[in-house]
């Protein structure tokens, strides 16, 4: 049986690190061209040198994805020329979530928080959608997240541009599917990151008591999610935000206070 991305040329936003890292691995052990891309060359690189040491296929490209339509589009040229073609999957991963709460944050910061989480993959999506229609099909995969459905007391600002980023979803499955490009989503709950530190009691643990789960999560399960939804195994899947949080926003979480 051939690799489900056997051959596919894909982008991943942000994949020099975290889940766009693991996305980048799975994808290129799956068959895929990928192309790491993000700010960081050395961590950049090293994500191609492991993907190259495991037998597949990667190229690094800078990427600083400051919301403008001129970033985007240089960022889609530079890696259709990598590809030596189209792109034929983009996953939209790049993100930043800035400390502060709606009565501490500045203008500069909701400009660039709205500029690095929403502009930046509108214009990239608008960049590569004619070439996958010209090449009679493509998938979009955007990243959302578990806060913009449920609400926490910080970070209002990052879950309104991850609430944008699923109902760009909806709005470009149906803008787009017509033209033979899928548009799905993932929204991570609470994920590890894998360079923390195990003696340390990670944060964001707590948030996850009371679930099916009962634990965070790691970068690897949203990676098996993304391949999915670039497979043809995802070929009805359209317009589609995939929960991969544990249970956290599916299930009530009920205290424990001893029942069974």
């Amino acid at each position: 049986m051939s690799p489900r991305l056997h051959g596919k040329k894909t982008l991943i936003t942000g994949s020099t690190s975290n889940i766009g890292r693991a996305i980048a691995f799975a994808f290129a052990a799956e068959g895929a061209h990928v192309i790491v891309s993000g700010r960081d060359r050395a961590r950049g690189e090293a994500v191609v040198a492991q993907i190259l040491e495991a037998g597949g296929r990667a190229d690094y490209v800078d990427a600083d994805l400051d919301g403008t339509a001129a970033a985007s589009r240089a960022l889609a040229a530079a890696a259709s020329e990598r590809l030596g073609g189209h792109i034929d999957i983009l996953v939209n991963n790049a993100g930043i979530y800035p400390p502060g709460t709606t009565l501490t944050i500045d203008d500069e910061s909701f400009d660039r928080v709205y500029a690095v989480n929403v502009k930046a993959p509108f214009f990239l999506t608008q960049a590569v959608v004619p070439g996958m229609v010209d090449a009679s099909g493509g998938v979009i995969i955007n990243l959302g997240s578990w806060v913009a459905r449920l609400g926490v007391p910080v970070g209002a600002l990052y879950s309104s541009t991850k609430g944008a980023m699923e109902t760009l979803t909806r709005a470009w499955a149906s803008e787009f599917g017509k033209q033979g490009v899928r548009v799905n989503a993932i929204s991570p709950g609470v994920i590890l990151t894998p360079d923390w530190d195990p003696a340390i009691e990670y944060p964001g643990e707590t948030m996850m008591h009371g679930t099916p789960a009962g634990r965070a999560g790691h970068p690897d399960a949203v990676a098996a999610a993304a391949v999915y939804l670039a497979s043809d195994d995802a070929a009805f899947t359209h317009g589609t935000v995939l929960d991969v949080d544990g249970g956290r926003t599916g299930v009530a979480v009920i205290a424990d206070r001893g029942i069974m």
